[in-house]
């Protein structure tokens, strides 16, 4: 499956698999580290202004993303599961204008793939999850 490789893919897809760590943590009752979340948004703040934004338009576009970011952290899931994961069809289509539908192949491979990831995290400790999640292949 391919997606636009352009700035906005990749934030989301970053925020679209970080919810699920989140979700993960949640699920397993586990507190997570609030410097992951601090750092994630700091090297996103200094992307911005390596690609020559200004303090005022960094400011915005991260205020954008942090709004971005719990949109898709509090819908990401369609139906809260003890140890699955239902991926919310609407979300997809609402931050992936490239999936034309839930019915298309583009969003069964997107929804397989972060279903398969989700389950793949799951069964990791927690203490290796954000590390060795790097190893994951669909």
């Amino acid at each position: 499956m391919s997606l636009p490789d352009t700035f906005n893919t990749r934030i989301n897809l970053m925020f679209f698999h970080f919810s699920i760590f989140l979700k993960i943590y949640k699920k397993k009752g586990i507190k997570f580290d609030q410097k992951i979340y601090d750092n994630l948004f700091h090297y996103i703040e200094n992307d911005l202004r390596e690609l020559g934004h200004g303090d005022v338009s960094v400011n915005k576009k991260m205020k954008d993303l942090n709004k971005i970011f719990y949109d898709i952290l509090l819908k990401i899931e369609k139906v809260h599961q003890e140890k699955t994961f239902n991926i919310n069809s609407s979300l997809v289509l609402e931050y992936f204008k490239d999936i034309e539908n839930k019915n298309s192949n583009k969003y069964e491979l997107f929804s397989n793939y972060f279903s398969n990831f989700f389950n793949f995290c799951f069964e990791l400790s927690l203490e290796s999850m954000l590390r060795d999640s790097i190893n994951f292949k669909n």
